[in-house]
């Protein structure tokens, strides 16, 4: 089979969507299928390389609007290769790259995971949405990550009967094993203090990830030091705010943190708190990362996944967001009661083995592939 995915970044970029591709299509050429992604380049030169056994096109981009490319180039290269395709696999949003499959006339049967709505730019999407319209109409199958997805959403509501749910996965192996020494030293190093709590956000903080709601709720649970992994635009604003607050003592902010060490975070960790306002957190990837390493999680109703994924009352709880009040109570009806908070946990770690582990949505998705093309 010939897999062309079209996206537009690929690693060495970084991101959930970009990590995404990149699992689907090393997967793809493990299973002896020819994978090729189509993504722009980082400079104004086209590059063609092979990494792990994926060819990966990278069109020259000229300019960058509202955080999109910009890639004239990028429709040639998707006639020429979308033709040759036996399956085209799209991932919205990224509306440079569904105009250019829309207009190379490629006869392929093709997908499309459709990974969030476009929430912020307004302007954007009143230009784009026509073209968005044709491209849901002429598509096989719209991938939706969540039940809930499909439901909230204004645009892929309207084509249920295409839709196919295939949640996102992890590794949930390298979240599940950790080396216990690890974990003791690094619990030792944000708290030597065996009273205090630790409950952890992990993300690239920009504002709908919600963290000034965790931080005013924080006055309300003096046991509870809060570990923000990850760096971003609002970092200065919530270290103010945690300063203004006189919480900054017990918000330890840590920066970028490898791959590798993550899972330890997570173990070190009593809880995971994603407090999102916004409905631009079209899953929770870190979720079901927390879920895997067997933490209850505490998140938000912003209508998308991330109400799916924590089973309230199951495997964590969810509360309205920006609501300091709401998430300071659900925080301390987990951690002040230590029996149902390892219960919580043991439910979240099947969860994510059976429903969020990427070999099953590996196996989802390309049994979609076969079914389109009888291949």
């Amino acid at each position: 089979m010939r897999i062309l995915h079209i996206y537009k970044d690929y690693f060495p970029v970084l991101g959930g969507i970009e990590n995404h591709v990149r699992v689907l299509a090393e997967a793809g050429v493990a299973r002896g299928h020819a994978v090729t992604v189509l993504v722009t380049s980082l400079d104004r030169r086209t590059r063609v390389e092979s990494m792990n056994g994926v060819a990966v096109v990278k069109a020259a981009r000229w300019i960058n609007i509202s955080s999109a490319p910009i890639s004239p180039s990028l429709f040639a290269h998707a006639r020429r290769l979308g033709r040759a395709a036996d399956i085209v696999h799209l991932h919205f949003p990224y509306p440079l790259g569904e105009m250019a499959w829309l207009f190379s006339r490629s006869r392929a049967k093709t997908i499309v995971t459709y990974h969030s709505d476009i929430v912020r730019q307004k302007n954007l999407l009143r230009v784009y949405r026509p073209f968005l319209w044709r491209v849901l109409r002429r598509v096989d199958r719209i991938l939706a990550t969540s039940p809930r997805y499909i439901d909230t959403s204004p645009f892929i509501s309207r084509f249920r009967e295409k839709c196919t749910v295939v949640p996102l996965g992890v590794d949930v192996s390298h979240f599940a094993t950790v080396d216990p020494a690890r974990v003791t030293t690094l619990r030792n190093q944000l708290s030597n203090d065996p009273t205090i709590q630790l409950v952890l956000s992990v993300g690239r903080l920009r504002y709908y990830k919600g963290l000034d709601t965790l931080l005013y709720a924080l006055p309300g649970l003096p046991s509870v030091r809060s570990v923000i992994v990850g760096s971003g635009p609002m970092e200065v604003e919530w270290r103010a705010l945690a300063a203004s607050l006189g919480v900054a003592e017990r918000v330890h902010f840590t920066g970028e943190v490898p791959d590798a060490d993550l899972p330890v975070y997570y173990r070190a960790a009593d809880l995971f708190v994603l407090p999102a306002n916004a409905r631009a957190e079209a899953f929770g990837t870190v979720l079901t990362e927390a879920m895997a390493a067997g933490l209850p999680c505490v998140t938000t109703e912003v209508g998308s996944a991330t109400s799916w994924v924590v089973q309230d009352g199951v495997t964590g709880r969810v509360v309205p967001p920006r609501d300091p009040s709401a998430l300071a109570q659900a925080i301390r009806s987990i951690l002040d009661d230590p029996e149902r908070c390892r219960a919580m946990g043991r439910a979240a770690a099947e969860r994510a083995r059976v429903e969020f582990d990427e070999r099953v949505m590996i196996d989802r998705v390309f049994d979609i592939y076969r079914l389109l093309t009888g291949q």
